[in-house]
């Protein structure tokens, strides 16, 4: 019963996922024709949906091989620093990181301050991105998002305005993606599930 959400996980995961470059090198994956003849004896051509692990009869086992060989490969430094043209340019902008997410914490009754204080960042550094001198990256936003428990709309603003978006063939987006969309906060839950897919760039402050 305690591991339902991971095997919810898995299903999702089985539905969403679209590298299939990666997913077509597992073995015991089985690449479907996507050109098939239609009972008006037309040739149609099926979604891409139809190469997605949901679609494979061993789709359990296939997944099993896929988390063997998983590693974390989306890293990036968790912020950039803004030029002095683009910090200029903000203070004209309605929609910029640091103003959209001044708008967004209160919903969450949260503040900077107690965001920042449950992200693996050196409280300077989050000071900075305050104050517009640096960007956060997508990692910083994903994990702004699990901390402050937020709706998928209100991650999804937060990444527009960094130019960012969830990719369905990213394996942390598609389980940050499932996390929100099914409201998995509890840390418990939420660090198993991160560990199942073994992503470990997201920078939450451990508890």
């Amino acid at each position: 019963m305690d591991t339902l959400y991971l095997q919810a996980l898995d299903e999702y995961f089985c539905a969403n996922y679209s590298d299939y470059v990666r997913l077509a090198a597992l073995e015991g994956y089985e690449r479907p024709d996507l050109l098939y003849i239609a009972k008006d004896g037309n040739i149609e051509r099926r979604d891409s949906s139809a190469l997605r692990l949901s679609e494979q009869k061993g789709k359990e086992e296939i997944l099993a091989r896929f988390k063997t060989e998983l590693a974390d490969t989306d890293y990036t430094f968790r912020f950039s620093v803004a030029s002095y043209f683009s910090r200029f340019r903000d203070l004209f902008h309605k929609h910029t990181f640091a103003k959209t997410l001044s708008a967004i914490l209160p919903k969450y009754k949260e503040t900077w301050e107690s965001a920042g204080e449950k992200l693996a960042i050196e409280p300077r550094f989050w000071k900075m991105i305050k104050r517009g001198k640096l960007y956060p990256e997508k990692c910083t936003v994903l994990a702004l998002a699990l901390v402050c428990r937020m709706r998928a709309a209100d991650l999804t603003s937060l990444l527009n305005v960094c130019g960012f978006e969830l990719k369905k063939e990213s394996v942390r987006d598609v389980v940050v993606s499932y996390l929100i969309e099914q409201k998995i906060f509890n840390e418990e839950m939420r660090d198993a599930c991160l560990a199942e897919y073994r992503i470990t760039t997201i920078p939450i402050k451990k508890q």
